[in-house]
């Protein structure tokens, strides 16, 4: 008995410490649990946001139709909402729109043909197009958060299992993906304020530009009623085919050359609009724009006068007092254009010569000669003059042509050549210049501003007018007759096509002989 009692005794001791020792493994097993399972959480999570901001960045995108424009809707994660609106190359608005970690960009860019054709037959949808222009961003941003949701998710799925390979991990990084990117669009949605397009914000070209329309809350109404009217002016365009059709019909001698005048474009797109519709509906063989191609003659503006050489045509180009060096050389990079400063060229048989302006004036309130006409700025604009009279005298081809941009340096033009083209005070004038004894009498024709004078053309109680003229020249290259047409200010419909027939040009107001006020 005593040796079966010590014998279960010592298998007593020898099971003792392995049940001890058991109960002081347990603590360091559940660690080790606890451990792995926080590090398969974080890895979950990592995998999840990085998911989630890939998915956003390569899916957040849709293109969607605003009135005739067709626009780019992006969404991108950000540190705090905001939404901006690009309108290139005028600069971007941004807005103060929304809460949460979501930024909004809206590109506004080409317009769309087909829709424009439809506004033009059906002349009622262009108020219908602009009552619905809410809903279709509304529409356009509904699906852009659904493709978001979409493509943030199985980003996240797709990353989770190459990096997990268990499709349990993956199931729930997906399902952060969607709560996260839920909660970011949803937080958006909820903290939405649609009275901040009334504060807006600018970068680009206007932020330091309060002088083109006032101060700041003005130039935010002004701007927003400036976008709101361009789908106006693209009806303009098509009233225009309409106009042309129902002309009288005018037979040009054979070998007329017809010339388009422009100028003053102050970065107005719709410019161009009506610029490639008259190229194409006229037959011009040469545009020739007396400068003010841009406002501030800044390098983002440059990209502006690319679609000059989408007009496929000689472009014939002086700088005006907004246009800088820069300006120049951008449009000098252009296939089809001639750049003149104090130069003569011969394009489609018509001798051409023409002058920049001495001056580069942007900010019209601080110029010297916004501030006031003073003997020095008066000399040099009349001094540009005296400059490309004396080179078209000296031209060993009789120049047909002269171009100038402010008419107050076409004095010294009179007796050198028939015709002498400006801009500059946007308002169109044609009138005859002091005729000398024994010299060829001598035309000015001053051109209005064929962008409506930008911005600045919505000061007035009425828009400025978006203005430009044909010009027809006989086989001698004298003019014989032009069309001035005029496309009523940014939110008006009208169109005017007035034909001026030249046979003994009428005497008219003389050409000022002092520089008029820097525009």
């Amino acid at each position: 008995m005593d040796g079966q009692e010590n014998e279960q005794h010592e298998h007593r001791d020898e099971d003792a410490p392995v049940t001890g020792g058991a109960r002081r493994g347990d603590p360091d097993r559940a660690g080790r649990r606890a451990l792995r399972a926080t590090g398969v959480t974080l890895a979950v999570l990592v995998v999840a946001l990085v998911g989630v901001v890939v998915g956003v960045l390569a899916g957040g995108r849709v293109s969607t139709d605003i009135g005739p424009f067709q626009a780019d809707l992006t969404v991108a994660p950000a540190v705090s909402g905001s939404t901006t609106v690009d309108i290139p190359p005028l600069g971007a608005l941004l807005l103060d729109s929304h809460d949460g970690p979501t930024h909004l960009t809206v590109e506004l860019g080409a317009l769309d043909q087909s829709r424009v054709q439809a506004l033009i037959d059906d002349p009622a949808s262009i108020n219908r197009a602009s009552q619905t222009a809410v809903d279709d961003v509304r529409e356009g941003v509904m699906r852009l958060g659904l493709r978001t949701l979409a493509s943030a998710v199985l980003v996240t799925l797709l990353l989770a299992l190459l990096v997990f390979r268990d499709a349990r991990r993956a199931a729930w990084a997906g399902g952060l993906a969607l709560v996260i990117t839920a909660g970011g669009l949803g937080a958006a949605a909820a903290t939405l304020r649609p009275q901040a397009i009334e504060e807006p914000r600018y970068e680009g070209l206007l932020v330091n530009a309060p002088a083109i329309v006032g101060d700041a809350r003005r130039i935010a109404n002004d701007y927003t009623r400036y976008a709101e009217q361009l789908q106006h002016i693209v009806g303009n365009v098509s009233q225009l085919y309409t106009t042309v059709s129902s002309l009288p019909v005018y037979e040009p001698a054979p070998g007329t050359t017809r010339v388009l005048h422009v100028s003053d474009m102050h970065l107005n797109p719709t410019g161009w609009q009506l610029i490639r519709t008259v190229v194409e509906q006229f037959g011009i063989d040469v545009v020739i724009d007396t400068g003010d191609i841009t406002d501030w003659g800044s390098e983002p503006e440059a990209s502006y006068v690319g679609s000059i050489g989408l007009l496929k045509k000689p472009y014939v180009y002086i700088r005006g007092n907004h246009d800088s060096g820069r300006t120049a050389a951008a449009v000098a990079r252009q296939p089809n254009a001639i750049v003149l400063n104090n130069t003569t060229t011969t394009v489609a048989g018509l001798t051409i010569a023409g002058i920049g302006d001495p001056r580069f004036t942007p900010d019209k309130n601080t110029s010297p000669a916004g501030s006031g006409l003073t003997k020095q700025v008066a000399d040099q604009v009349i001094g540009a003059g005296d400059q490309l009279a004396a080179t078209v005298r000296s031209s060993p081809q009789p120049v047909n042509i002269a171009l100038v941009h402010d008419p107050a340096s076409a004095g010294p033009l009179s007796g050198a050549c028939p015709l002498v083209l400006a801009g500059h005070t946007h308002s169109r004038q044609v009138s005859k210049l002091p005729e000398a004894p024994g010299q060829m009498p001598t035309q000015l024709l001053v051109q209005g501003s064929t962008g409506g004078a930008g911005l600045r053309g919505l000061e007035g109680e009425k828009p400025t007018p978006l203005t430009m003229s044909v010009l027809y020249f006989d086989k001698d290259k004298l003019l014989q007759a032009y069309d001035d047409i005029t496309v009523g200010g940014t939110g008006q419909a009208q169109v005017n096509l007035e034909r001026h027939i030249v046979e003994n040009p009428k005497v008219g107001v003389p050409a000022p002989v002092t520089p008029t006020p820097t525009r």
